[in-house]
């Protein structure tokens, strides 16, 4: 069977946490930022967790797991 390549845009897009969780980003915060408040702004730019809701989608790419893993001491 031949080897299973990471999802490279996703490897980039999240981050793996210790005890097994995704770190993501907020969108909308790209551009047309001149009509969005301050707080909008402030709140978009924070880093969450993904939703259990949404873990099904990212274990999709589970070999980004094994990607993150084996990277984590870099």
């Amino acid at each position: 069977m031949p080897k299973l390549k990471t999802r490279k845009a996703a490897a980039k897009r999240y981050k793996k946490t210790a005890n097994n969780k995704f770190l993501r980003r907020h969108a909308y915060k790209g551009h047309l930022l001149s009509h969005k408040t301050n707080t909008q702004k402030r709140k978009l730019s924070t880093i969450v967790c993904v939703t259990n809701a949404d873990k099904k989608t990212y274990k999709i790419n589970v070999t980004l797991l094994k990607w993150l893993e084996s990277n984590e001491g870099t």
